[in-house]
């Protein structure tokens, strides 16, 4: 057990949350539906399904279910990822004041993790290119537990680190991380900078929605109910 009760887990989602990788992500999918003689999706279809696990989010994407096998054009898109990335071509900027808001949620003593439709492996690469590993204590892939918007990610992470629902909170962009929080208990925080627009993450019933990352954390302050936590971010 790492973190204790009385302290925050903040548990945030990373494409389209922490990393701009829009244009990467549209550009791999496409191609890996054109390497199986498909016609590629158009990249408002292809935002519609960032934050799902591969394999959901390319069947979604297919027209028949005979169309393709989701599993091989998922291996298909991470060959196309890994080319790109050895390539020095994968555009994922962080968004802005992404760096100074983990910085200052791990200097106030949160509990820090990710949970995302990546890899593991995927997820670790963005995070060596951006030297922000270190501050997450825990780290839930699609590879390691069932895909959003089912709850286990979430509930794993706070099992993994001693967290309660009551003092964790989900960071996301799309009603995926929503509906992945509001079914494990926990508070929900959409960011409007990503994938899904404000109303549609207010329609999943995010506790908050913001427009930068100046705003996190005075929002976590206020929305714990926890006194040690308010004096924690005083």
């Amino acid at each position: 057990m790492i973190a204790r009760a009385d302290f925050p887990l903040v548990v945030l989602d990373c494409d389209g949350t922490i990393v701009d990788s829009q244009a990467a992500i549209c550009a791999i999918m496409q191609e890996c539906f054109v390497t199986h003689g498909l016609a590629p999706p158009e990249a408002q279809a292809v935002r519609r399904i960032v934050g799902l696990s591969l394999d959901e989010a390319i069947a979604r994407l297919l027209d028949l279910p005979t169309a393709g096998d989701p599993t091989v054009m998922a291996d298909t898109y991470r060959l196309v990822s890994s080319r790109i990335r050895a390539e020095g071509t994968f555009d994922e900027s962080m968004f802005p004041g992404a760096q100074s808001a983990i910085e200052g949620l791990s200097e106030a003593g949160c509990v820090l993790g990710i949970a995302t439709g990546k890899s593991l492996n995927g997820l670790r690469n963005t995070l060596a290119a951006h030297d922000i590993a270190r501050y997450f204590t825990t780290l839930q892939t699609s590879d390691l537990a069932a895909g959003k918007p089912s709850p286990d990610m979430l509930l794993r992470a706070m099992r993994e680190t001693g967290a309660q629902a009551h003092a964790t909170v989900m960071v996301g962009d799309t009603t995926y991380d929503i509906e992945m929080a509001r079914a494990a208990g926990t508070y929900a925080i959409g960011v409007s900078w990503g994938y899904h627009d404000a109303e549609a993450l207010r329609m999943a019933g995010a506790h908050r929605i913001l427009d930068s990352y100046s705003d996190l954390i005075p929002a976590i302050r206020d929305i714990l109910a926890l006194d040690e936590v308010r004096e924690r971010f005083s």
